[in-house]
């Protein structure tokens, strides 16, 4: 008989915890659900996977849902519950009847691997705001997701809400849509604006040369020891996958106008432009410009004066407002481009979306209040409580958000670099291929053991083995 597993609160007060090799290897699991599970799993690790999803989140049966509900899961960021604690009441008072059950997603190791868990599970909710862009195609290939172009009403919201590159950028490779953009939070250069007026700059760098002359400039040894100990910039070092979404991948998307990593499954990574950021980030590091120390273990070092430069997006801005000493005035600019880059500057934007499972047994429902949530008026009450931008087009020069900015000025340049954003591939295995550029990344970017062409060729073709069935 098989176990229903209640995902609610018993998994925030549990201590639930999956190895990354046991997640990828429920992955393989979805992927290839009419397989025996022994030919994708060790057996003994579903059991153990199982004794402690059935131990640790209660044997209770699912309490039988309202007539005409739908359960929706956000993100379990502050802001972001206040905001759906919103959007969820308003909506229930209106449509008595039709109502919405609201919960952040349990708290785990990821809400990654949460929402996994509850995929194998069967215990999803119906609607789900947090969804990693590049995770989608992976959901949908296993048939848990509905397709939304399916559903009333889709073509006119879509069209009106995003323009023709980011439709195409959430068309899958059915041809079909499964996700809603609906989040953007474009990764900017973050500086120092004192520090870069102080070592001869008008304007901020924005070129690889421009960045390494004022590297050369503000980079040294302060006490004298032989070791260098201010940096004109930090990106973490560590090799796990995600990081490089705040930095190889924005560079690259800068660099190359947008262009993808995988397409047709197939690698397209190894050309000029990534070929350009390995080499520029691996000369920052080999001339001390950016720091190998693990600086995150410190107290904040860009509000501390240690670096003057950061990648980052538009959260640092609470945290910086929050934080920094009265002195310190700083401000945004796009990513650092090649020098013979022409035309405007893209960037990643670190895409959340809303999907809805197939699980849900009122799929209209859930579409209704979809459309709902995502609204304008909506869009600007999620902008005004998280600061994090709405993925709609023209958002800086649409008049309903003008007030937003004029209230939040630091923000606009976000509103104004969302024009000209990407978020990822549709394509499967998208966290297989960061992970195997970032060991190759480690590999020549930070260490120099690998020459930045021997590292992109040696990316290139274990990309190509995932895609190889």
């Amino acid at each position: 008989m098989g176990i229903k597993i209640n995902f609610g609160p018993a998994l925030s007060a549990g201590r639930f915890r999956i190895s990354d090799f046991e997640f990828c290897e429920i992955q393989s699991a979805i992927r290839n659900p009419q397989s025996e599970i022994r030919n994708v799993i060790n057996l003994r690790k579903v059991i153990l996977f199982s004794s402690i999803l059935f131990c640790t989140l209660s044997c209770s049966e699912k309490s039988s849902r309202d007539i005409d509900s739908v359960i929706y899961w956000s993100s379990n960021n502050t802001e972001e519950i206040e905001f759906a604690r919103v959007a969820v009441n308003l909506w229930n008072k209106k449509n008595p009847g039709k109502l919405v059950s609201f919960q952040p997603v349990p708290e785990g190791q990821s809400s990654e691997e949460i929402i996994l868990a509850a995929v194998v599970g069967k215990t999803t909710p119906d609607i789900y705001s947090n969804m990693w862009q590049g995770d989608v195609e992976s959901y949908a290939d296993a048939g848990a997701l509905i397709a939304l172009d399916t559903l009333n009403g889709f073509w006119d919201l879509i069209n009106d809400r995003c323009d023709t590159s980011v439709i195409k950028e959430v068309t899958s490779g059915d041809g079909h849509i499964y996700q809603i953009p609906w989040k953007n939070n474009p990764i900017m250069l973050l500086y120092n604006e004192k520090v870069i007026e102080s070592i001869g700059f008008d304007n901020p760098p924005s070129t690889y040369d421009q960045i390494f002359e004022a590297g050369s400039r503000f980079s040294k040894d302060k006490d004298g020891d032989g070791y260098v100990d201010q940096w004109f910039g930090y990106s973490e070092v560590i090799v796990t996958w995600w990081q490089r979404l705040f930095d190889f991948y924005p560079l690259y998307i800068a660099a190359s106008d947008g262009a993808p990593l995988v397409e047709k499954n197939k690698a397209v990574f190894n050309n000029k432009y990534a070929l350009k950021v390995f080499k520029f980030l691996h000369n920052l590091y080999q001339k001390r410009y950016f720091a190998k120390e693990r600086l995150s273990q410190r107290q904040d070092v860009f509000l501390s004066g240690v670096i003057a430069t950061r990648f980052t997006g538009p959260w640092e801005i609470a945290h910086a407002e929050k934080f920094k000493p009265k002195e310190l005035e700083y401000s945004f600019t796009h990513m650092p481009v090649p020098d013979d880059h022409e035309g405007p500057v893209y960037t990643y934007c670190d895409p959340k979306n809303i999907v809805i499972f197939k699980t849900c047994p009122y799929p209209d429902l859930a579409w209704q209040f979809v459309k709902f949530m995502i609204n304008k008026e909506n869009d600007l009450q999620f902008l005004r409580i998280t600061n994090q931008l709405p993925r709609r087009k023209n958002l800086d020069d649409d008049s309903f958000f003008s007030d937003y900015f004029k209230k939040n000025p630091k923000m606009i340049p976000f509103a104004k670099q969302s024009d000209y954003v990407k978020g990822t591939d549709q394509a499967l295995y998208l966290k297989e291929v960061f992970d195997l550029i970032s060991q190759e990344y480690e590999a020549s970017v930070i260490y120099g053991k690998k020459s930045p062409e021997e590292a992109l060729s040696d990316a290139e073709k274990a990309v190509n083995l995932l895609y190889l069935q």
